[in-house]
């Protein structure tokens, strides 16, 4: 059994913070007020083939006891035992066709500490339950999303990954887009990936992107008028105007549905990955605030704007 929280005792085995779009570390989630459960939930993993994970609502602190907050919603069922939600929900979606690159998204569900599922409530702190869904469960499956109010955790199976894209894998890609040598259409500069590493500092050599068009340049001044904020650029390929942002590629693998090429990039962020793998991102729902959902860049949090939330990226290649 794994248990997973805010609070930092010692029964809880991985504490999770809020995840703050953007943010790099987790000094900066710190003095957000916290709407994660303190025992937010438990999994239970068989040990024995086929190894099944099943998840559970709230968790044991270190009185053995089920620990829910005063707020929460409880009730006696049929059968006499006792079942309850936490304050916030534990709410997770298993997508359809698995994790691969036909997945497409499933619905969302709310697990009890029982371990029964429930449509949503009407808010996520609602008193009132949501129905039993009688003929779902709470196993875990390759690519399920498990939403605790403040973090969305990704579950991967041992045997999706082994399908799924390693880091030297993504290193060969980044080295292969570099090899192509493409080029900036205004300072004819080449453009280069920098290292996965170094994901924070822009490099002069740093792709950038016009999020309107698609069209991959250098960094470089042009088109850049004063009454426009400062935000928005014109492509001086297209004339489109929008924003003009760097390029990253996203490094965490277990993200990818496919070995793809990176040829596409989240809007308005700038991670790059494959097609299939911003495509599928971009339709997943994800929780947001009490009753909100929206779609987000699975790299760094950022709510995805724009008509699909990602663009095909077009590369100008060396003249020579």
């Amino acid at each position: 059994m794994f248990q997973i929280g805010r609070s930092t005792e010692s029964p809880i085995d991985f504490v999770v913070t809020d995840t703050v779009p953007g943010s790099q570390s987790n000094s900066d989630t710190q003095s957000v007020q916290s709407t994660i459960s303190r025992f937010a939930c438990r999994i239970i993993c068989e040990r024995n083939p086929p190894f099944t994970a099943r998840i559970y609502a709230a968790g044991f602190d270190s009185s053995k006891n089920i620990f829910l907050g005063e707020k929460a919603a409880k009730w006696k069922t049929v059968d006499g035992q006792m079942d309850g939600l936490t304050t916030n929900g534990v709410l997770v979606m298993h997508p359809r066709n698995g994790f691969t690159e036909d997945s497409k998204p499933g619905v969302w569900r709310e697990i009890s500490v029982c371990g029964n599922v429930f449509s949503l409530r009407e808010t996520r702190s609602a008193q009132q339950r949501g129905k039993m869904v009688e003929n779902e469960s709470n196993e875990l499956q390759d690519g399920s999303l498990i939403d605790l109010c403040g973090a969305t955790l990704l579950w991967r199976t041992a045997e999706g990954l082994s399908r799924t894209p390693t880091v030297k894998h993504l290193e060969a890609l980044r080295q292969e887009i570099n090899a192509a040598r493409p080029q900036c259409p205004v300072g004819f500069n080449t453009l280069a990936f920098p290292s996965m590493k170094r994901k924070d500092v822009v490099d002069e050599k740093q792709p950038w992107v016009y999020l309107n068009c698609g069209h991959v340049h250098g960094f470089h001044n042009w088109g850049n008028k004063e009454e426009r904020d400062g935000k928005d650029r014109e492509c001086p390929m297209c004339r489109s105007v929008g924003p003009y942002v760097p390029l990253w590629l996203g490094c965490e693998a277990g993200f990818y549905v496919d070995a793809g090429p990176p040829t596409h990039a989240f809007s308005p962020c700038g991670h790059v990955c494959s097609e299939k793998t911003t495509s599928y991102w971009s339709q997943i729902p994800l929780p947001h605030g009490t009753h909100t959902f929206h779609a987000a860049c699975p790299f760094c949090a950022h709510q995805l704007s724009g008509e699909q939330g990602y663009i095909r990226l077009i590369f100008q290649g060396p003249l020579d």
